[in-house]
C-alpha cells in the first residue's frame, strides 16, 4: 500500500472523521464504522485533506483535466482545498466548480453553479467525501453534462465502503456502470482494516478483534462479492 494511503488512514482516525462503534446510516443499515468528512475543521486538517486528494487524483487520473467539481455541500470545501494542493504539489492550475442547492437569480454570479464556469471541452474530475448510494451523482452528473460539452474523467472519494449500493454491486461500480466514467477512492475499507487491525493509532488500537468481527459480520450481509 502506498505511503500516502497509510498516512491518510491514520489522518482520518486522528481527525475523528473515521469512527468505529455502532452507527445507523441514512440507508437504515447498522454499520460498525462511520465516516464524516464534516469533521475536518481546522486549517491544517483541510490543507492535508487537499493534499491527499491531489495525490490520489494524480495517481489515478494523471494531470490531463481542467476542473475539479465538488457537489454541494461537502464537496465544495474539498474541491477548493484540492485545487490549492494541486497547484502547490504539481504546479498545475485547475479550476474548481460546485453546484448550488438553490439557483441564484440576482447579481453578477447568478445561476446554479459556484466557482469556475464549465466550458465546452473541459475535462472534469468529480470529488466527493464518501458514496454509499450514489444519490448525489444522480443529481449532479446531469447538471454538469448539461452545463457545457464536458468530459467527466472520473470520480474520487475519500473512502470506498465496499458495500452494496442499490443492487449487488458497490455504489462506485454502479456509478461507473450508469455514467461511464472511472470511479476511485483514496483508500478502500479493506485497506483501512489491513492497516489498522491490532495496530496502535493515536495511542490506542482502533480495530481490535471484537471490532474486526463486527466489520466482517457487516460485510457478510452488505459486502460486494
Amino acid at each position: 500500500m502506498e505511503t500516502y494511503k497509510q498516512e491518510f488512514i491514520d489522518f482520518m482516525v486522528e481527525s475523528d472523521v473515521l469512527k468505529f462503534g455502532e452507527f445507523t446510516l441514512k440507508s437504515g443499515r447498522k454499520s460498525p464504522f462511520f465516516m464524516n468528512a464534516g469533521a475536518y475543521v481546522t486549517g491544517s486538517q483541510l490543507k492535508r485533506l487537499g493534499e491527499y486528494y491531489a495525490k490520489a487524483i494524480h495517481d489515478k487520473y494523471g494531470d490531463d483535466f481542467d476542473v475539479l467539481f465538488g457537489p454541494a455541500y461537502k464537496g465544495i470545501p474539498i474541491s477548493v482545498v484540492t485545487a490549492i494542493a494541486y497547484s502547490e504539489l504539481y504546479g498545475k492550475e485547475v479550476r474548481y466548480c460546485s453546484d448550488r442547492k438553490e439557483e441564484k437569480d440576482h447579481g453578477a454570479d447568478k445561476g446554479s453553479f459556484l466557482g469556475s464556469k464549465l466550458q465546452d471541452g473541459d475535462r472534469v474530475v468529480m470529488i466527493e467525501d464518501v458514496t454509499t448510494s450514489g444519490k448525489s451523482m444522480e443529481e449532479t452528473v446531469p447538471k454538469v453534462r448539461g452545463a457545457a460539452n464536458v468530459e467527466i474523467v472520473g470520480l474520487m472519494v475519500s473512502l470506498n465502503r465496499m458495500e452494496k449500493g442499490k443492487g449487488d454491486k458497490s455504489a462506485l461500480d454502479e456509478i461507473k456502470e450508469t455514467y461511464g466514467f472511472e470511479t476511485n477512492a483514496i483508500v478502500t475499507m479493506e485497506e483501512v482494516v489491513e492497516h489498522l487491525y491490532n495496530r496502535e493509532c493515536n495511542g490506542r488500537v482502533v480495530i481490535d478483534d471484537k471490532t474486526k468481527e463486527a466489520i466482517d459480520a457487516y460485510y457478510q450481509i452488505y459486502g460486494v462479492k
